[in-house]
């Protein structure tokens, strides 16, 4: 793996830059272990980045945001060793995330993003070393053309802000395309073609040529993977990469929360008040039809095993609705094992744990199934109807549908949470499960300050 370097010979006072280019695969023997455990902090970070941006954080907050998350998440317990962690992550994720051009857009703007902010963080010294190793096509304005163009550069100045002073300063000339982000913004002076971009705007030449490079890189990638590393590695890597890009990132919630126990006399006004629309959508129409399919009954099933119903509860709650439809003795052979299955009670006895968001969302219900994520799967119609059940009008519907548009399903969700319970949830919902918990805790707090 390259790192990046001056080209010029280092003095005592220059700032040599730690920030990798990614250009090739580092040439290092890397543990199956930290194979993975170091890409799923990579991950931890860039979904951190992701949610950031869907939220619309601004520049400063995102500063604060991937600083913070890169902190915790990226360290080593050898110091020396951050530098590889940071490669072996990014070549990891590359592979999971080259497969399809969905993961290819999704994982080169987090990177993308992740590189610019750091690149910030960076000293101007740094910054112009790395445009020379980008063989960036600029070249350094000269003081008589600068002389010329000198009060159009302050007009630009002037109308961004103080902060980019011309006196003193070093202008770059580089053609118009090469700094889109720029001149979409009106922070550059455009002369015949060419942007003038001071030396504190570098960072937009830099995170332009690295965009490019990992574009390229990423399809290169796909093509390697799909010809020749997916079947070499079939038994081994392979299995790894394919689970990362659906990976749960927080608890598995296969058991309650310090202890936590609903019955069954409780179940329906949980429901009311703290199931997530996906399994409120399920736990209706199992009340209404008195029955579910087996997606339908997974889903449900592990998240209320979840939640805390405990196993003889559940096999009541099951059989009460079932046999009003296909009878108890048919429940009996055919639907009662399943449950004490998922409750590791029968078979391999697996504790099998209660669904993701990200694993309900990418469940595909056929005719007549009830599961999945209706942020994903309900029409613009139904999925208001929905929301309107639960509370939710106004302003706050309208904001929920536009991250759904934007297809922010958790997003959704997390707006759906903070509209019903009046509070914010800045964490976001990433599990069914953690939107029950977090809805008990704000309700029983409330609780306790009434009485």
């Amino acid at each position: 793996m390259e790192i990046l370097r001056t080209q010029r010979k280092a003095s005592s006072t220059d700032a040599v830059p730690t920030l990798p280019l990614y250009r090739s695969a580092p040439p290092l023997e890397v543990r199956l272990e930290d194979f993975e455990l170091f890409a799923i902090d990579r991950l931890r970070v860039l979904k951190g980045i992701s949610d950031g941006l869907s939220r619309g954080k601004k520049p400063e907050e995102m500063m604060k945001l991937i600083t913070d998350l890169w902190k915790a998440h990226m360290r080593h317990q050898n110091a020396s060793e951050v530098i590889n962690k940071d490669i072996i992550s990014h070549f990891v994720l590359r592979l999971v995330y080259c497969r399809t051009e969905e993961l290819r857009k999704w994982f080169l703007q987090m990177e993308t993003t992740l590189f610019r902010y750091r690149l910030r963080m960076e000293s101007l010294d740094v910054q112009r070393a790395l445009m020379g190793d980008f063989d960036l096509p600029c070249k350094q304005v000269s003081n008589t053309e600068f002389e010329v163009l000198k009060e159009k550069l302050g007009q630009v100045s002037r109308s961004i802000g103080p902060s980019l002073a011309t006196t003193d300063t070093i202008f770059f000339k580089v053609p118009f395309e090469e700094v889109p982000d720029l001149v979409s913004t009106r922070r550059v002076l455009i002369v015949k073609g060419y942007a003038y971009v001071a030396m504190n705007q570098v960072v937009s030449l830099v995170v332009t040529q690295f965009r490019s490079l990992l574009s390229k890189a990423l399809v290169l990638t796909n093509r390697k993977w799909t010809s020749t590393i997916s079947g070499q590695e079939k038994d081994r890597l392979t299995p790894i990469v394919e689970a990362l890009s659906t990976s749960y990132l927080g608890p598995d919630y296969s058991q309650p929360k310090e202890f936590v126990e609903i019955s069954i006399k409780d179940i329906d006004q949980v429901a009311n008040t703290s199931f997530p629309l996906c399994m409120r959508h399920l736990f209706d129409k199992l009340r209404d039809e008195h029955h579910l399919k087996h997606g339908g009954r997974m889903q449900l099933g592990l998240f209320l095993k979840g939640v805390g119903l405990r196993v003889d509860d559940a096999l009541a709650f099951w059989k009460a609705e079932f046999s009003q439809k296909v009878g108890a003795e048919r429940f009996d052979k055919e639907y009662a094992y399943s449950i004490r299955h998922n409750y590791g009670k029968e078979g391999k006895r697996t504790d099998y744990t209660p669904y993701s968001c990200q694993k309900v969302i990418s469940l595909t219900p056929g005719v007549g199934d009830h599961h999945g994520c209706p942020y994903r799967h309900f029409s613009e119609e139904n999925l208001r109807a929905a929301l309107g059940k639960m509370g939710v009008g106004g302003r706050a519907v309208e904001d929920v549908m536009d991250k759904v548009q934007n297809r922010h399903y958790q997003l959704a969700c997390t707006l759906t949470f903070e509209a019903v319970h009046g509070t914010s949830c800045d964490a976001g919902i990433n599990h069914p499960n953690q939107y029950f918990s977090d809805s008990q805790k704000i309700l029983q707090s409330k609780n306790n300050t009434v009485t």
